[in-house]
C-alpha cells in the first residue's frame, strides 16, 4: 500500500469525522434552544391553566373508569349516550328535574352501598 493512499484516507476520515462532529454540535444548540422556548411556553398562564385542566379531567376520568371497570364499561364508551342524553335534557330545558332525579339515584345508590357492606362485615 503507498503512503500517499493511506495519508488521504486517513485525512478524508478525519475530514468526515470533522463534519460529523459539526452536525452533531448543531443538533445540539437546536435541541437546547427549542427545550428553552418549549420551557417559556409552558410557563405562560393560559398553557398553565390548560396543563391544571388536562391533569383534573384526567383525575377524574381514572376516578370514574376504575368505579365502572367492574360493569366492563368505560368513560369512553358511555360518552356517546351520556352528551345524547345531557342534549336532550338540555333542549326540554329539565335540567332541574334530572338534577334532582341524579341526586335521588346517587342518594339509593350510596344507601345500597353501605348496606351491602355492612352485610358484607356482618356475616
Amino acid at each position: 500500500m503507498d503512503t500517499t493512499v493511506a495519508l488521504k484516507d486517513k485525512q478524508a476520515g478525519l475530514e468526515e469525522r470533522k463534519a460529523q462532529l459539526v452536525r452533531q454540535g448543531e443538533f445540539y444548540r437546536v435541541g437546547v434552544v427549542h427545550a428553552k422556548e418549549q420551557v417559556k411556553h409552558e410557563a405562560r398562564p393560559d398553557a398553565l391553566f390548560h396543563a391544571a385542566m388536562d391533569q383534573a379531567t384526567w383525575a377524574v376520568r381514572a376516578r370514574v373508569d376504575s368505579l365502572l371497570h367492574p360493569t366492563g364499561a368505560s368513560v369512553a364508551s358511555i360518552m356517546p349516550y351520556a352528551l345524547g342524553i345531557l342534549g336532550f335534557i338540555r333542549r326540554r330545558r329539565m335540567g332541574k328535574a334530572a338534577l334532582g332525579a341524579a341526586l335521588v339515584l346517587g342518594g339509593v345508590g350510596w344507601y345500597l352501598q353501605q348496606r351491602r357492606t355492612r352485610d358484607v362485615v356482618v356475616e
